[in-house]
């Protein structure tokens, strides 16, 4: 088989293939390029895997008038720069000791070797400089048929790196429809080592997972492998399909941290190490579900507040029927009052006071109060607390 792919003319890939070949050495384009290209899916980055050591690459990368750079030598890898394009060249290598998360390596010769160690065997398919395929573990037919399948043994590939138990997860969700027979039950037995694994590590499979157009099924297969709740515990998976049903229905693109606020507790922020940006978004969207549909739009914006709604309608709550259009309303009306309007009537304390005061009467409101009825409101709501 041969892919046709946009990617394979690119001058900057042909330069790095070609100084690897007229070397002397085998050039392969390997991994998730291959594997997109077959599905006519979107390609990244794309990898190459040679014979050639990593000195090799780099003493041929600088005569061709490339620039090595050792990102990652000790594993095998140099990321070779072509017309400002970097490609991580990687030796073709196996695995000699795992711990369950990294592994000490040795360089091979052989593709056979290079392919044992990868996880899955769509993953493990290469392709020469003119797009023919070679694929060492049958990594093809699992394509075809949707199924993901570990090379070799599960749970062999899973003890090298556990990691690899939410990398399934993961590539359930985009790639394929089916695990291979003897994966679900290697996964339930191995998921003890996922504390080996770094919340940050975590945290990103998930966000990728959450990502796919429709991780409903791998996620609740997560929650059936008892995997789910090994890493978010009291993680409830049941309000994601009705989720991705209502993003489809209001036309709202996947959100991660919209699916991942419907299905987990409110400390997965800290569980999965997010950044402050992403944790203080599902702060807010935790928020957001408290208050009514105008409350929202107003304090959050139109983007929280859909997003919240759209959380509540998959579980279960009854929104009125104009709620999209009520958080449009909302989130452009800010407050036409500010806290000069309120001098010298108010001061200090009294002008925040007061000034909530007024929110609460323009909301109630329904965006319509005059400036005047706000600041009467303001005043009164600005006395001294209670």
């Amino acid at each position: 088989m041969r892919i046709e792919a946009a990617f394979l003319t690119d001058p900057a890939l042909q330069s790095v293939l070609s100084m690897l070949e007229s070397g002397g050495h085998r050039a392969l384009i390997v991994g998730g390029a291959v594997r997109n290209a077959l599905l006519d899916q979107p390609v990244g980055d794309v990898d190459i895997a040679t014979d050639a050591r990593p000195e090799r690459v780099a003493e041929l990368a600088r005569a061709a008038g490339l620039k090595p750079v050792p990102t990652g030598i000790e594993h095998g890898t140099i990321t070779v720069v072509a017309l400002g394009t970097p490609f991580e060249v990687t030796t073709f290598r196996r695995d000699v000791e795992t711990d369950g998360r990294n592994a000490t390596v040795a360089f091979s010769d052989r593709i056979g070797d290079d392919a044992a160690r990868r996880d899955f065997t769509m993953n493990a398919l290469y392709a020469d400089a003119s797009g023919v395929v070679l694929d060492p573990v049958g990594g093809q037919s699992d394509l075809q048929s949707r199924t993901l399948r570990f090379v070799g043994t599960p749970a062999d590939r899973i003890r090298e790196d556990y990691l690899r138990i939410l990398r399934f997860f993961r590539f359930l969700a985009w790639y394929a429809d089916q695990p291979a027979p003897g994966t679900v039950e290697a996964i339930t037995a191995e998921r003890g080592g996922l504390p080996r694994v770094s919340a940050e590590r975590i945290g990103a499979e998930m966000r990728k997972l959450l990502a796919a157009p429709d991780p409903a099924p791998a996620v609740a297969l997560m929650a059936e492998t008892g995997v789910l709740s090994q890493i978010l515990p009291q993680a409830d998976p049941t309000p994601l399909p009705a989720l991705i049903a209502a993003e489809a229905a209001h036309g709202e693109a996947p959100d991660w941290r919209r699916r991942l606020t419907a299905i987990a507790p409110a400390d997965a922020t800290e569980t999965l190490r997010l950044s402050r940006a992403d944790s203080t978004r599902l702060a807010a969207l935790e928020q957001a579900q408290t208050l009514d549909i105008d409350e929202a739009g107003f304090r959050h914006g139109r983007d929280i507040a859909r997003d919240a709604a759209l959380i509540r309608l998959a579980r279960g709550d009854v929104l009125p029927p104009d709620w999209p259009e009520r958080i449009s309303r909302a989130a452009s009306a800010p407050l036409p009052i500010a806290a000069a309007d309120l001098m010298p009537e108010l001061t200090g304390p009294a002008v925040g006071r007061g000034l909530k005061a007024a929110e609460r009467a323009w909301i109630a409101s329904g965006f319509r109060a005059p400036r005047a009825a706000l600041i009467a409101a303001a005043q009164e709501g600005g006395g001294a607390p209670a």
